[in-house]
């Protein structure tokens, strides 16, 4: 991961608990610093295995701001990374200004990855330590904490300059408990929320689910195909990007390489054509599947617990809502 350019900003609040103040750095790290890039890439891992949400810039109306400007300047050559890591950190010190834990170290990287260029901003806060000193004795030794991310951002540059309708090229960190930071993140970004991952993961496994029950799929072929979806959705996590539903289509059947986006498209899940894959969703979802004395059942981890119930005592699955065609087969049966 090439590091066009990367700087390290400094916010603390006033002695008085006011405000927060901003220490800028004078001029950007070396290009080609080994330790920065290994600190850039290990936060841009953290941040991928976190809750985010995604949307592109407001290009007008109250939700636009200054950082459109600043981008398209810094790009265009006519102002450096300094100037316009120092801008953002500023802005983002007055839109934080009543949230004083925010304080730490403002990290920002202008990277380069094949053909993508991104922007990465990260707030990574300091904690104490222990080292061994020259005379080979513990001492107080300063750490950044880089497993835990509490405020982060990034552009997909390349997709903003492309101006494909639709892109969701900018995302943020989104945690349950920091609602306050993440509208702090968003007026600094001036962005429009677009996709909501975790319904649009879960909306996608749920066509998923009935792509594999349509198709009438054997045990083993319903488990590689699960498997293959999981392990797409983890790849594309780590990498930081979203699942492309064509992509997805082709993995999940080579044979048939557009049968499962038909499938998406014919029963019009609306569903959008890239998806962020939001985490927990995806790890929490599994196929369940058996077969024994002429009995098959296979059915989504998700629903055990709702609307199918596990008896171990009794050794018995309890099913609550019979599937409409099952339903149909056994009235007929009973008639």
């Amino acid at each position: 991961m090439p590091l066009l350019h990367s700087i390290v900003h400094r916010l603390d609040p006033t002695l008085d608990g006011e405000r927060l103040t901003l220490t800028a750095a004078p001029a950007p790290a070396q290009s080609d610093d080994p330790v920065m890039a290994s600190l850039v890439n290990t936060l841009n891992d953290t941040y991928n295995t976190k809750a985010k949400g995604w949307g592109s810039f407001a290009e007008q109306g109250d939700q636009s701001g200054p950082l459109l400007a600043w981008l398209r300047a810094y790009l265009a050559g006519e102002q450096d990374f300094t100037q316009l890591s120092t801008a953002i950190a500023e802005r983002l010190a007055r839109e934080l200004q009543a949230q004083l834990s925010v304080s730490g170290y403002l990290l920002m990287a202008h990277i380069r990855q094949g053909d993508t260029e991104t922007l990465f901003m990260a707030l990574v806060h300091q904690r104490e330590g222990i080292g061994i000193g020259e005379a080979h004795q513990a001492v107080p030794a300063a750490q950044l904490n880089v497993s835990q991310l509490t405020l982060a951002a990034r552009i997909n540059l390349t997709q903003w300059q492309s101006d494909t309708p639709g892109t969701q090229y900018v995302s943020f960190l989104k945690d349950r408990g920091g609602k306050k930071l993440a509208e702090g993140m968003t007026a600094l970004l001036g962005m429009e929320e677009g996709i909501d991952a975790p319904a649009e993961t879960r909306t996608l496994l749920k066509a998923f689910s009935d792509y594999v029950e349509k198709e009438d799929l054997d045990e083993d072929a319903s488990r590689e195909k699960t498997d293959t979806l999981v392990d797409y959705a983890n790849e594309q996590l780590r990498r930081g990007e979203p699942m492309t539903l064509e992509t997805l289509s082709e993995l999940v059947d080579e044979q048939q390489p557009k049968a499962f986006y038909e499938h998406i498209r014919n029963v019009d899940y609306g569903l959008a054509a890239e998806i962020p894959p939001d985490k927990r969703t995806i790890s929490q979802f599994r196929r369940f599947t058996g077969r024994a004395g002429g009995v098959s059942i296979s059915f989504d981890s998700h629903l055990l617990g709702s609307s199918i119930e596990y008896d171990e005592g009794q050794d018995r699955l309890i099913i609550k809502q019979v599937p409409k065609q099952l339903k149909e087969q056994l009235a007929k049966r009973k008639s």
